[in-house]
């Protein structure tokens, strides 16, 4: 069986639909799987053994000059891509009029959400079988029934993920001093596109002070000018913090992988670092843990709610309790 699986964004929308594909392996075992994305997460579908074939596609960038002569000349050439291959089953994941256009463009029966259940519910007329799933749990649920129904097995257990993280390139190890000797580091993913999902500035300067105390160095990824800014700010409030040079995501979900913990706002990389199973703790408060947060492992845990964010005491704690610390105590 060959099957496709569309979710082209965002980033923690990509990663929240990765367990599928461990579902799909299992109760599948010889099906052949292709992903369809965003050129800009490729890496992430990439990062599952599961998946063949990663096909980027380019809606965010077409969409700046979508009648421009080269814009043109690139969607014809998604189209022979995604059309070269005939599938099983087209399985939309996303429920978006622009998913929906792209299983257009791919051989197959086209399988979706219902009309009550996909975010744009007119989707639904594009698809040959439509599932209702239960819009009230959290969106890793969502996906994994979609995908159940659509295949006819159960849906059990938590989530798994079962990334594989290639090993850290050499520069950016040197260019961070990480290595043998170097002692532990943790990421601290500040950045987010929306200021009301923001940790305080004070509270992750009092954080980075304390896990300097511990001897312990805090790296700081960033991806837009803003980001970088923000970052650079951070860092230069303590020696023992580093801004990160600009990384593809491959990169990324390897420096993640490595690191002694995480703690990251709600935003595309803390959702990658708790699918990679590194102690996390996830910063949440304008929007809702229970949806969008981490609960499939106990090495990973959602903080605050209803607009109200963790103390940096809190945070440590439990980054304790899920032991990032080892033996050391914060």
């Amino acid at each position: 069986m060959r099957i496709a699986l569309i979710k082209t964004s965002s980033m923690g929308d990509v990663v929240h639909a990765l367990p599928v594909v461990t579902d799909l392996r299992c109760a599948l075992p010889n099906a052949r799987i292709d992903w369809v994305v965003e050129e800009a997460f490729a890496d992430l579908p990439a990062l599952h053994p599961g998946v063949e074939q990663v096909l980027p596609i380019a809606l965010r960038r077409w969409r700046r000059a979508w009648w421009s002569l080269p814009v043109r000349r690139e969607r014809r050439e998604a189209r022979r891509r995604l059309s070269q291959y005939r599938y099983d089953c087209v399985l939309d994941l996303q429920g978006l009029y622009k998913s929906v256009m792209v299983a257009g463009w791919m051989r197959g029966p086209r399988v979706g959400f219902s009309f009550s259940s996909a975010r744009e519910p007119l989707a639904a007329l594009a698809y040959s079988r439509r599932y209702r799933v239960d819009m009230q749990s959290h969106a890793i649920e969502r996906l994994r029934s979609l995908a159940g129904q659509a295949f006819g097995y159960p849906v059990e257990g938590l989530p798994r993920f079962e990334l594989a993280a290639p090993p850290i390139d050499p520069a950016l190890a040197a260019a961070l001093a990480i290595g043998a000797g170097s002692g532990g580091y943790f990421v601290l993913l500040h950045a987010t596109s929306r200021a009301e999902k923001e940790w305080p500035i004070e509270r992750w300067q009092a954080l980075i002070a304390r896990l300097g105390e511990m001897g312990l160095r805090s790296i700081l990824p960033w991806g837009s000018n803003a980001e970088h800014e923000r970052a650079r700010m951070l860092a230069d409030a303590s020696p023992n913090a580093t801004v990160a040079p600009r990384m593809r995501l491959r990169d990324c979900a390897s420096l993640i992988a490595g690191a002694a913990g995480v703690v990251g706002v709600d935003t595309g990389l803390t959702h990658l670092a708790a699918a990679l199973d590194v102690p996390t703790a996830a910063l949440f408060a304008s929007t809702p843990a229970w949806r969008f947060g981490p609960y499939w492992s106990p090495r990973v845990k959602g903080l605050g709610s209803d607009g109200h964010w963790p103390a940096t005491d809190e945070v440590l704690a439990t980054l304790q309790t899920l032991g990032a610390f080892g033996a050391s105590k914060p």
